[in-house]
């Protein structure tokens, strides 16, 4: 069993802000008199179930279900303690990067957990991106970079944009930063690993 670093997402209290990492991803955001409401599909049901439970620790309701094309989707209720957290990663109805912001390690595990991949037998880790809000990857490739991890932004043409982070350093700093591999990830494949 590896030791708990005290910057690791198993180490920091769960809060409303955590689910602004699904924002970081390909989730999404929308706004309504009640409250607002974040969702994410995903590509497997361990990480609906694992996106869900660090939810449910921050306080908000939330519902597993599938999209339209079959595949997990994650979506909280609409919530009033969400509106902040919307209204800082949307300009007008645009999902855009909060200034200043730096992915805290909950942010990062729940963006890690949405839509992360490893690379190249483990040696490479990718965070997904939104190809539907490209003005918001370089913004997030800096964002990284002021948590201490370097990426490289790979795929902005394609339909699988992300952060690649690289190199042994990196990597320990970013499985360090999101701590213990959730049930049913599989370490070095779906989640990073040194």
């Amino acid at each position: 069993m590896s030791q708990l670093s005290f910057f690791s997402a198993e180490s920091t209290p769960p809060s409303v802000v955590d689910v602004g990492g699904l924002l970081a991803g390909t989730g999404q955001a929308v706004t309504a008199e009640a409250g607002a409401r974040i969702s994410v599909v995903v590509d497997d049901m361990w990480r609906a179930e694992a996106v869900a439970e660090m939810i449910d620790e921050a306080g908000v309701v939330v519902e597993v279900a599938r999209s339209e094309e079959g595949r997990p989707l994650v979506r909280t209720g609409s919530a009033v303690e969400l509106r902040p957290v919307v209204a800082l990663w949307t300009r007008g109805a645009v999902k855009a990067v909060p200034a200043g912001w730096v992915p805290g390690s909950r942010q990062l595990r729940m963006w890690t957990i949405a839509c992360g991949r490893s690379e190249a037998d483990g040696t490479r880790f990718v965070l997904g991106l939104d190809p539907h809000a490209p003005e918001t990857h370089g913004p997030l490739a800096r964002c990284l970079m002021h948590a201490g991890i370097a990426p490289t932004l790979i795929g902005t043409r394609g339909a699988g944009p992300g952060l690649r982070i690289s190199g042994r350093r990196r990597l320990a700093r970013l499985a360090e930063s999101v701590g213990e591999p959730p049930r049913h990830a599989v370490s070095g494949v779906s989640w990073p690993c040194v």
